[in-house]
């Protein structure tokens, strides 16, 4: 299972390495103990808090990962793996924002996905659209 040292946690919540400690010491955040002797949060137990506390804004400049043409990245946790026979879906929860990708089976295994893992999700679009919400001004 993956797991995120406090740093790390924090990181990708978007909150300070003491306010992870705190949900630690109050039982929001199960902290435990790495084989290295730090301590570590398992990527599962982040999931649900990133959903509702995680901006996303500071994930990809602490999180580097490969370099990409694609401008629109979402790197998050993994929160599930679906897979049939032929096709896999991969939902990842970037800050606020769950973003859903179908592949192949093949690819998924390939990338060893599973809950809880870091991953950015690179979308490439050729019709995106804006929506305002009722009321606002344009």
């Amino acid at each position: 299972m993956p797991e995120y040292r406090i740093s790390e946690a924090a990181a990708l919540l978007g909150v300070s390495d003491d306010t992870v400690r705190r949900w630690g010491e109050h039982g929001r955040l199960t902290l435990r103990r790495g084989a290295n002797g730090m301590r570590v949060v398992d990527g599962t137990d982040l999931v649900a808090l990133m959903a509702e506390v995680g901006s996303g804004a500071a994930l990809a400049e602490a999180f580097p990962l490969a370099r990409a043409s694609a401008r629109n990245r979402f790197v998050g946790l993994v929160t599930r793996v679906q897979r049939d026979g032929v096709m896999a879906q991969v939902d990842l929860q970037a800050g606020p924002f769950r973003v859903v990708s179908l592949m192949s089976r093949e690819a998924a295994d390939d990338l060893g996905l599973e809950p809880g893992m870091l991953a950015a999700a690179s979308v490439k679009a050729t019709n995106v659209t804006i929506e305002l919400p009722p009321g606002s001004e344009g």
